[in-house]
Parts: C-alpha cells; sequence; structure tokens
C-alpha cells in the first residue's frame, strides 16, 4: 500500500471537474496517475508538467481535493503552494497556474521562474 502524503499544492473545483473527465475519456490507461512537476525550459526558465505518467521509484504520492496525483520530491521546492485552476471562458481555456514561488511568469502562462 502506497503512503499517501499531505499535498503542497491544491486544485481548484473546476480543476479537479476537467482531469476527471479527461481520465473518463474512452482509452484511457487506468495504469497511469496524474503526474505534476516542472522542466527546464519555456520562455521564463521552468515549463509545468501537468499530465499522465506512471509512478517511478522517487515518485511520492499526493492527494488533494479527492484528487491522487504523483510528484517527484525534488520538484515541491518549486510547487509547495501552488494552485492549478481550469479555466473554460471565451478568452481562456486551459489550466492557469497560482505558483507564490514563482518570482516572474510569461504571457503564456505556463513557465515560470524563482
Amino acid at each position: 500500500m502506497e503512503t499517501i502524503v499531505e499535498s503542497p499544492l491544491q486544485f481548484s473545483r473546476q480543476a479537479v471537474k476537467e482531469i476527471r473527465r479527461l481520465m473518463e475519456e474512452p482509452g484511457f490507461d487506468n495504469t497511469n496517475l496524474l503526474r505534476i512537476g516542472v522542466k527546464g525550459g519555456g520562455c521564463s526558465g521552468l515549463s509545468y508538467i501537468l499530465g499522465f505518467d506512471k509512478k517511478q521509484e522517487q515518485d511520492q504520492v499526493f492527494e488533494s481535493n479527492d484528487l491522487t496525483f504523483i510528484m517527484n520530491p525534488a520538484h515541491s521546492i518549486y510547487l509547495t503552494g501552488m494552485q492549478i485552476h481550469w479555466e473554460d471562458g471565451l478568452n481562456a481555456r486551459g489550466f492557469s497556474f497560482n505558483n507564490p514561488n514563482a518570482s516572474k511568469t510569461c504571457g503564456c502562462g505556463t513557465s515560470f521562474a524563482v
């Protein structure tokens, strides 16, 4: 049994609803888990990772708003306190990230600097 650690970040209700919708799509691989993380790149230095993936040995399992996700513990320094939202409006559609650790973000909202 996997130990679930207290979540370093939060999802809005709209984000949880959209993630669950994606997981209910035909052909979704139920062996994958939601992965949150960062990677180098993007116009501000780091980009967010939000997708489905297999759990790796170093990953920790978290739960937030009844949603289970995995994250490499080394990424928590960049993501602790972050809120993930889902925007579904005419001018903006997609996931948005409100990260208190970001010293600057790019216009597209998917990359940041610390």
